[in-house]
C-alpha cells in the first residue's frame, strides 16, 4: 500500500462520523446535499481482504465475487469510490482463455435490501463460458480518476491487490428453452445474433414501452420530476403475475415489475427496453446517480435493485435493451453548439469525458454479465459522428463480453447518423430503427439491411419504434373501450394492421426483430404504461412470428429481401408495396407474405426443371405449415394463392 493511501486512511474518526451522519439523508432526493469533505473511515475499519464467491458454478450462470476492501460511502469525494478506485478481476480458464472484468463499489454488499450507502464490499460479476477450472486474480488501484484511466495507472493497494483463488465450473443443466442453456448472445458478422453456446439464431419481439420502465416507486432514490404527467410506476396490474420464489427486495418490494416480466415472457416474447438515464427528458424520473444532477456518485442500492430486475429478465430468457440516454441527455442542446454552455442534464455535453466514461463503466461493471443485451447509444441520438465513434470505442474496450452496440435516431436523421458507421472498420453492430408511420417499416428495414450487407459488414437491424409519436403500437381492440381511434377521436389502426406492416413487414425485410413503441395518444402509452396486457393479442402474434423465424430451421442469413420477385419495389413504401413481401434464397426457398392480397405471381423463370412445393403458415394462429401445392415446376412465373382472404405466409421450397 502506498504511503499516500495510508495517510488518507489515518484521517480522524470525526470525519468518519460526518460520513455516517450523511447516511440518514433521503437517498436520491433532488435536494440531497453531496458532501465535499474527505469522508474516509480510519484504516482500522477497512475490510480485511476476504474474498467470497456466490452463484451457481455452471456455465452461463453468473458468479459474484466480493472483496472486503477499503471503506467508502457513495457520497465521498476524497477519494470518490467510483472515480478514484479501480477494482477489477482477471478470470483465467485452464485452457488459457481470459476475461478482465471491471468491478464496482457495492456498499455493504446487501444494499438492495439494506439501502446502505457505505461499506467495504467491492464486487464483480462473471459469467463463465466453459466447463473446468477457473482461477481469479484481483487488481485494486487508487488514484485521481483512476477508474476511467488506463489499467496500469494509479497506485496499488497491497492488501486487496493480487488476491487469488480458483473454482470449478460444471455444465449448465438449464432447459433448452433457457438462455442459460444456449449461452451469451453474440454478434457473429451476420444479420442475426447467435448464442455462443449452441449457435442458435436469435430473433426478438417484445416491448419498447414504457421508456420509463425504471421510473418505479419500489426503487430507492427514484423521484418523479413530472409527477402529475408521468407518475412513478407501481406496475399494479402485474402484481398477480408474480410467483412464489420470484425475487423481491426490502421485504417484498418489486413484485409488480417482476410480475410484468413474467407476463411478457409467458406470452412468448423475449425482449424489453428501458432508459437508464432520462433527466430533462419526457419522463424525467430515471437516473443511476444519488442525485439527479450529480453524475459522479452512484446510488448503490438503487442499482442493486435494478440488477435484480435485469437478472430476473435473463432468468426468463429476455433480451435487455439498454437505452443509455434520451435525446435530451446527449449534445442535443443548440445552446451548447452555439457556445452558450451545454445542457446540465447532458453527460459532458455529448463528449467522452469524465461523466460519460464513468457512466459507461458503471453500467458495464454492474450489468454486462447478463447473457442477452445491447448497448443502445441513445434514444433519438444526435451526437456527432466523432462523439459516437469515441463512445463506441470506449464501450468496446470496457465490455469484457463484447455485447452488441447499436444506434438509434430520428427518422429524418438516419442517413446522417448511420452512414458514417457502415463498413468493417466500425464497431457498431446494428441499428434500432424508428419511423413516423408503420407503412414505412418494411422499406426502411430493407434499405439498411442492404446498405450494411453491401458495406461488407451486415448489421443486426431491429425496428424498435414503428409508427408516429402519437400512435405507435395501438392497444388491442376492446381494451378499455379502444375502437381504433386515439384519444382525439381520430381513426388510426388496430393490432391486425400492426401485425401485417410492423411485425411481418420488418421480418420479411431481413430484420432481426421488433419492439413495440406505444404512442402517447393512447391509454397505457409510452410514458405511463403499467399494463402490458393492453397489447395482449399483439404479443400472441409476436410469439407466432418468433415460432417461424426463430425456430423454423431455415438459414435466414442466406435469404435476402426479394420483393421484385413478386412484382413490387421494396423501397416504395406505398400501399401496393405493403400488400406483399418476399424474402428468398432464390432457387431454393421463398417466403411470400400476402398481407392484404389473396394471390400473387412469383418469378421462377431462372430455375427451369426444378421442382418446388408450397406450404401455408398462418400468422394469426400459428401451428404447422400445411401443404397447399404439392408440386410446382420452375421455369416460368408461378401463380400463388392464399387459403382465404386473411394474411398468410406462403413457403415455396425446392424439392430435393
Amino acid at each position: 500500500m502506498s504511503l499516500k493511501f495510508i495517510a488518507l486512511f489515518s484521517l480522524s474518526a470525526a470525519i468518519w462520523h460526518s460520513a455516517s451522519a450523511q447516511e440518514t439523508l433521503s437517498k436520491g432526493s433532488p435536494t440531497t446535499p453531496v458532501s465535499s469533505a474527505p469522508l474516509i473511515q480510519p484504516r482500522s475499519v477497512a475490510g480485511d481482504g476476504t474474498v467470497s464467491i456466490t452463484g451457481v458454478a455452471k456455465t452461463w450462470h453468473p458468479q459474484t465475487l466480493t472483496v472486503q476492501g477499503p471503506f467508502a460511502d457513495e457520497r465521498d469525494n476524497q477519494p470518490n469510490p467510483f472515480l478514484d478506485y479501480r477494482f477489477s478481476v482477471t478470470f483465467e480458464h485452464e485452457d488459457g482463455s481470459r476475461y478482465l472484468i471491471p468491478g464496482y463499489f457495492a456498499a455493504d454488499g446487501n444494499a438492495a435490501n439494506s439501502s446502505a450507502s457505505a461499506g467495504t464490499s467491492w464486487r464483480v460479476h462473471f459469467t463463465p463460458d466453459r466447463v473446468g477450472k477457473w482461477t481469479y486474480k484481483t487488481s485494486f488501484r487508487w488514484g485521481k480518476d483512476v477508474a476511467i484511466n488506463q489499467a496500469d495507472q494509479g497506485e496499488t493497494i497491497d492488501e486487496f491487490d493480487g488476491l487469488t483463488g480458483s473454482f470449478d465450473v460444471q455444465p449448465s443443466d438449464a432447459s433448452e428453452s433457457s438462455f442459460r442453456h444456449h449461452g451469451r448472445l453474440a454478434y457473429v458478422g451476420g444479420r442475426y445474433l447467435k448464442h455462443a453456446g449452441t449457435g442458435k439464431r436469435f430473433v426478438k419481439a417484445g416491448a419498447d414501452a414504457p421508456e420509463t420502465l425504471l421510473g418505479y416507486a419500489d426503487f430507492d432514490g427514484t423521484v418523479g420530476m413530472k409527477e402529475k404527467k408521468v407518475p412513478l410506476k407501481t406496475w399494479q396490474a402485474h402484481l398477480k403475475d408474480w410467483r412464489e420464489g420470484d425475487p423481491t427486495w426490502k421485504d417484498g418490494r418489486g413484485k409488480g415489475l417482476i410480475g410484468a416480466i413474467n407476463y411478457l415472457s409467458g406470452k412468448g416474447c423475449n425482449a424489453f427496453s428501458f432508459l437508464t438515464y432520462n433527466a430533462g427528458g419526457d419522463g424525467d424520473n430515471v437516473w443511476p446517480f444519488i442525485d439527479r444532477n450529480d453524475k459522479l456518485h452512484y446510488d448503490c442500492s438503487k442499482l442493486d435493485q435494478w440488477g435484480i430486475v435485469f437478472d430476473h429478465g435473463t432468468d426468463k430468457s429476455m433480451y435487455l435493451h439498454f437505452k443509455m440516454q434520451e435525446t435530451e441527455n446527449d449534445d442535443h442542446t443548440t445552446g451548447h453548439k452555439a457556445g452558450k454552455g451545454f445542457k446540465k442534464e447532458s453527460l459532458d455535453g455529448g463528449d467522452l469525458g469524465r461523466q460519460r466514461k464513468l457512466y459507461c463503466r458503471e453500467l458495464v461493471a454492474r450489468f454486462s454479465h447478463n447473457l442477452a443485451l445491447n448497448w443502445n447509444l441513445g434514444e433519438e441520438n444526435t451526437q456527432t459522428t466523432e462523439q459516437l465513434r469515441l463512445m463506441i470505442g470506449y464501450l468496446r474496450e470496457l465490455d469484457p463480453y463484447d455485447h452488441p452496440i447499436v444506434l438509434h435516431t430520428f427518422p429524418n436523421q438516419q442517413d446522417k447518423q448511420y452512414r458514417p458507421f457502415l463498413g468493417d472498420e466500425s464497431g457498431l453492430t446494428g441499428l434500432s430503427l424508428q419511423n413516423s408511420g408503420i407503412k414505412d417499416t418494411h422499406w426502411q428495414t430493407v434499405k439498411w439491411v442492404r446498405a450494411s450487407v453491401d458495406s461488407g459488414k451486415p448489421w443486426v437491424v431491429a425496428f424498435d419504434e414503428s409508427g408516429s409519436a402519437s400512435e405507435g403500437q395501438c392497444p388491442d381492440l376492446g381494451y378499455k373501450g379502444y375502437d381504433g381511434r386515439n384519444k382525439d377521436g381520430k381513426m388510426t389502426y388496430d393490432q391486425h394492421r400492426v401485425r401485417r406492416q410492423t411485425l411481418w413487414g420488418h421480418l420479411m425485410g431481413g430484420g432481426a426483430g421488433v419492439e413495440y413503441y406505444f404512442g402517447y395518444k393512447y391509454v397505457e402509452n409510452d410514458l405511463v404504461c403499467e399494463d402490458w396486457r393492453s397489447r395482449d393479442a399483439s404479443w400472441e402474434y409476436c410469439k407466432i412470428a418468433l415460432d417461424w423465424f426463430g425456430e423454423g430451421g431455415y438459414d435466414l442469413d442466406s435469404m435476402t429481401p426479394s420483393d421484385e420477385l413478386v412484382g413490387v419495389d421494396s423501397l416504395d413504401g406505398s400501399a401496393q408495396a405493403n400488400s406483399k413481401y418476399c424474402l428468398a434464397e432464390p432457387g431454393n426457398v421463398y417466403f411470400v407474405y400476402l398481407a392484404t392480397v389473396a394471390e400473387t405471381e412469383l418469378d421462377l423463370k431462372s430455375y427451369g426443371g426444378r421442382e418446388f412445393r408450397v406450404r401455408a403458415y398462418n400468422p394469426r394462429t400459428g401451428g404447422e405449415a400445411t401443404v397447399v401445392t404439392p408440386k410446382l415446376v420452375g421455369g416460368s412465373v408461378a401463380k400463388l394463392s392464399a387459403p382465404d382472404e386473411e394474411d398468410w405466409l406462403l413457403v415455396v421450397e425446392r424439392i430435393e
